[in-house]
């Protein structure tokens, strides 16, 4: 940030980010710089994954 005591201030009120937090803005940060359309095709693995059937343990 351009102005420290900003963040100075920022970071007194809400503490350091969780480590997850700042690997999710890293992982937005390069999806924002991916082409539209290897935006849709990362989009399309995401909802795919999500939506396959996980097998079920053998022992359930």
């Amino acid at each position: 940030m351009k102005n420290l005591n900003f963040a100075t201030e920022l970071h007194l009120k809400l503490g350091a980010p969780a480590s997850q937090t700042v690997e999710s803005l890293r992982l937005l940060r390069a999806f924002l710089k991916l082409a539209p359309r290897q935006r849709f095709e990362v989009i399309k693995l995401v909802e795919d994954l999500t939506t396959e059937e996980i097998p079920e343990h053998p022992l359930s």
